[in-house]
């Protein structure tokens, strides 16, 4: 561990995207009685913007740093992290919130399998046991031939390897524009692309009871992947990968007391399992990289 590691500080970031993600899962499955997530979406984007909009306002580079050199990968990462997105909508709507936590906690092993194909990264036997652990945490989870298997489930897993495809595209997009400069354009197209899949069926204003429950969606967005941000820049990823299983027991006691969803053991066995790989993963990365350091 570094000089620099301050692990009670991740912790402390990684308690604020645990309160943020959880806080916007309420609100989503308060909002998909009046709206489907392609209107969701619409509403949080546009929120987003005009927070992102004035950051970037009061930042030092202004409104020059969203110039950009890769609008079409930022074209390609939005696509994906918007299907993404109303695929987890779609799952806090229709399946306990643990389940879909757990199931999220796969991101990062389909990150370790899809890094090879996209950026010519190689498959080690590490990413290959991470994927199997993964896999088995799954089975765990969704208990196929136990509990029947929905499109929520689906659904999870769908925005699981959305989110890894957008973690990948990010890193792409990192090496050279400004987090503000991904997050303006982010929240611009998938504000568009929400007006567009909205339209069909007309685009309800927001009510009374909806219009607090939107701008908990629009402003825990970002500041769950801000404090994520914040908790990896205050120590290393194998101090911060294990923090993740703290998202789980606070969202099963969401689930619990405001839903009576039953907690199940099986998630939280196949969510350790999952998170297991993932730090098994991250370990043999970093030890990858001691090792080609010591020998340059």
């Amino acid at each position: 561990m570094s000089d620099t590691s301050r692990p009670l500080l991740a912790l402390v970031w990684m308690l604020g995207a645990a309160a943020s993600f959880s806080a916007m899962a309420v609100a989503g499955r308060a909002l998909y009685v009046e709206m489907n997530t392609f209107e969701l979406m619409l509403y949080r984007s546009i929120i987003g913007f005009a927070i992102v909009c004035l950051l970037i306002w009061r930042s030092a580079k202004g409104f020059d740093q969203v110039r950009t050199s890769r609008f079409d990968q930022h074209i390609k990462r939005n696509v994906v992290h918007f299907t993404a997105q109303n695929f987890w909508f779609y799952g806090i709507a229709v399946i306990p919130l643990s389940q879909l936590v757990a199931l999220e906690f796969t991101n990062p092993i389909f990150v370790a399998l899809l890094a090879p194909l996209l950026l010519s990264e190689v498959m080690t036997r590490w990413r290959i046991l991470a994927a199997l652990l993964g896999f088995i945490g799954v089975l765990i989870v969704a208990q196929p031939g136990v509990a029947p298997l929905s499109l929520g489930h689906a659904a999870g897993l769908g925005a699981a390897i959305g989110f890894a495809l957008n973690t990948i595209f990010t890193k792409k997009i990192m090496a050279v524009d400004t987090v503000l400069c991904v997050l303006f354009w982010m929240t611009l197209m998938q504000a568009l692309f929400g007006f567009v899949f909205s339209l069909p069926g007309g685009i309800p204003l927001p009510s009374a009871t909806s219009g607090p429950w939107l701008i908990v969606v629009g402003v825990c967005g970002l500041t769950a992947h801000y404090c994520l941000t914040s908790a990896l820049g205050a120590a290393p990823a194998t101090i911060v990968s294990p923090m993740e299983f703290i998202r789980l027991p606070i969202m099963a006691l969401v689930g619990m007391l405001l839903y009576d969803e039953p907690i199940v053991a099986a998630v939280f066995v196949g969510g350790a399992i999952i998170l297991a790989g993932n730090l098994l993963n991250v370990r043999a990365e970093q030890h990858r990289q001691r090792s080609a350091a010591r020998s340059s």
